[in-house]
């Protein structure tokens, strides 16, 4: 990053953390400070820092550093403030300012999310029984240690089984649309994907799967690699050209998609549990009933960025019998957080500790949530405390109980 352009962010930071009163009425909202209960690690601290880092009143340690990159970007803090201060903005926005001091190491792992099928390959090979059971044994467990990959071993997702994605071509009645798949969840969330083309299909749309699309970006963009987020989203613009309507099963990729890499066109992104609730032919779809209960987990992006937790817990309550018991508002993040729960595992355990004991605590029969991250996160912690309870995403639901 050149001078010019530093000398420009320096001063969007500075006029971005002045908008703070200091009033601390985010504090009780932040997970970290939760956590952790010091200044350092609340939105007002953090907003302090940045300010003194674009005003040149301080320089950049490694434990300043670790401050500002231990924030979640959960965002509830900005839900929360009365003086409206943009705080996903300032946090991307510094963290670009810090990335020349960035070790690699601690960079986002890009060639897999910008590859997906790569990824989709290493998680497959990950997932057959044997390998996995090596993977977390404990020998392999203390060979993995120096390298700093036993933790990535440890909450590597268990997918889902094969589903394949609908090939044949439904004669649309009502329009095209194109459907985000993304680079974890091209692995992690095939149902879901399989499920909301059975969905889309049922209401009458074509549903259109780019080849090559890929990694939104979000993962390098919320560490401040605002270039290499630009890149992928430009990839991903391309995969879609011609597709007027991009829908998302994933919430956490949902602002960046939104906000970012389609703000500037004609394509119009959509949260998927939005669209289906307000489209004028649900009512026609049928579902079988399902006498069981599910604990309901709103992911952070979900409350603070997708705003779709009305119509989710609207269209559950299409299927008969399910009763539905939501989670607790606090801790508010279940600290997965994209890849947040493998470099920072202190932080995102304890949080992750504290919604798996609060799930344990409705005895239901599954977990819901509408984040592939938050999905493989909390399965594995419930798996890992012993728990048999399923992790599905509401589109998995919808489609399995699906009738017509």
């Amino acid at each position: 990053m050149d001078e010019a352009v530093m000398a420009v962010d320096a001063a969007r930071i500075a006029t971005l953390a002045d908008q703070c009163v200091k009033c601390g009425l985010c504090l009780p909202h932040c997970p970290t400070y939760r956590v952790d209960l010091i200044e350092a690690e609340s939105p007002r601290g953090r907003i302090a820092f940045a300010h003194a880092l674009a005003t040149a009143q301080i320089e950049a340690t490694p434990a300043l550093t670790a401050h500002l990159d231990q924030c979640l970007a959960c965002l509830h803090c900005e839900r929360v403030c009365p003086s409206h201060v943009r705080y996903g903005e300032l946090i991307v926005a510094t963290r670009a300012l810090l990335q020349p001091t960035v070790k690699p190491s601690r960079k986002p792992f890009g060639f897999f999310t910008a590859h997906p099928r790569w990824l989709r390959a290493a998680l497959r090979v990950a997932n057959a029984t044997i390998v996995a059971d090596v993977l977390r044994s404990r020998l392999m467990q203390a060979l993995l240690r120096p390298l700093r990959l036993d933790r990535i071993a440890r909450e590597l997702p268990r997918l889902p089984r094969a589903y394949a994605l609908p090939t044949r071509k439904v004669a649309p009645s009502r329009g095209r649309v194109g459907l985000f798949l993304g680079c974890v969840a091209a692995a992690a969330d095939r149902d879901v994907h399989a499920g909301a083309v059975r969905l889309l299909s049922a209401l009458g749309y074509e549903v259109v799967l780019p080849r090559h699309q890929g990694c939104c970006g979000a993962l390098a963009l919320h560490a401040g690699a605002i270039d290499g987020a630009d890149a992928l989203g430009a990839r991903l613009r391309a995969a879609f050209v011609g597709v007027e309507t991009v829908l998302v099963s994933a919430s956490g990729c949902f602002g960046t998609l939104r906000d970012r890499v389609f703000a500037s066109g004609a394509v119009r992104v959509r949260e998927i549990h939005e669209f289906l609730d307000v489209d004028a032919q649900i009512a026609n779809l049928r579902f079988r009933p399902l006498p069981v209960r599910g604990a309901l987990h709103t992911p952070c992006t979900q409350k603070n960025v997708a705003h779709a937790e009305g119509a989710i817990r609207r269209l559950l309550g299409r299927i008969p019998r399910l009763e539905i018991a939501a989670l607790p508002e606090q801790p508010g993040c279940c600290g997965a957080a994209g890849d947040y729960f493998l470099r920072h595992a202190q932080i995102a355990d304890a949080l992750r500790a504290e919604v798996v004991v609060q799930t344990q605590a409705l005895r239901p029969d599954l977990l819901i949530t509408s984040n592939v991250g938050c999905r493989i996160f909390l399965d594995n912690g419930l798996s890992q405390s012993g728990a048999a309870i399923p992790v599905l995403h509401p589109v998995v639901l919808l489609a399995q109980q699906l009738e017509n």
